[in-house]
């Protein structure tokens, strides 16, 4: 994989603001707990919707999904920043908000790219797998490039080999180079967000909906990305 891209100084300042308050080991610990969720919730929940939508077919189901997940994104995005724009919140209170805000934005990632994954027959309990997962997500077309560079231009799509076949080092480099390229530079797209969010008089509330949306678009376009076509049926219970 080729080195991470240098970001510019603006962006490296905001992240240095959001980190002044919240320390690299927050970060680990939401991306960690978001990538614990058992497979057997992750596999009711893909249940459910089939069972809510017995006629849906699998392309059905992955779209039921996304829209589920930018509704749950989105409406977190929103509340934050209506709660972080109130007067009488202080800005310690609302950067606690926010720092809330990014952990549910991680664990709701993490469940969609896990139940889309389930979707096709993939499943995985794999921490590192699931971490490179979560992160190449939220990264978009820089984190997809660093796994597809990783699986060496297999035809099957990236998100399967990831998941299932990739050797357990090549997983560990691409965790170290996702991970700095998230510090760089995703975080401090969330460090520019967390300060319109503290703005007075709603704004706030405006750009942490439209910034969580955003965000929850870039996940939806590389999971499709990820796992490729949905699959012409549903994997055989067991599979």
């Amino acid at each position: 994989m080729g080195a991470i891209e240098p970001v510019p100084d603006a962006d490296v300042a905001a992240a240095s603001r959001w980190e002044a308050y919240h320390p690299t080991s927050i970060f680990d610990a939401m991306v960690d707990k978001a990538v614990t969720v058992p497979s057997s919730t992750i596999r009711k929940h893909v249940e459910n919707v089939r069972r809510r939508n017995p006629e849906a077919s699998p392309e059905r189901v992955i779209k039921l999904l996304e829209k589920e997940y930018l509704r749950v994104v989105t409406a977190a995005g929103g509340a934050v920043g209506a709660a972080a724009a109130v007067p009488a919140v202080g800005t310690g209170t609302g950067v606690a908000l926010t720092t809330a805000d990014v952990a549910t934005f991680f664990a709701a990632s993490a469940a969609f790219s896990l139940a889309v994954a389930e979707v096709h027959g993939v499943r995985s309990d794999d921490v590192a797998r699931r971490r490179a997962l979560l992160l190449a997500s939220v990264l978009g077309a820089k984190g997809a490039r660093d796994v597809e560079s990783a699986v060496g231009g297999s035809a099957t799509a990236w998100g399967k080999v990831l998941l299932t076949t990739m050797p357990q080092g090549s997983v560990r480099k691409v965790n170290r180079a996702l991970t700095g390229a998230f510090m760089r530079r995703q975080l401090a797209k969330h460090g520019s967000l967390a300060i319109g969010r503290l703005a007075p008089f709603g704004v706030g509330a405006v750009v942490g909906l439209a910034g969580a949306r955003a965000l929850g678009h870039g996940v939806v376009g590389q999971s499709r990305r990820a796992f490729g076509p949905p699959p012409a049926r549903f994997p055989q219970p067991g599979a």
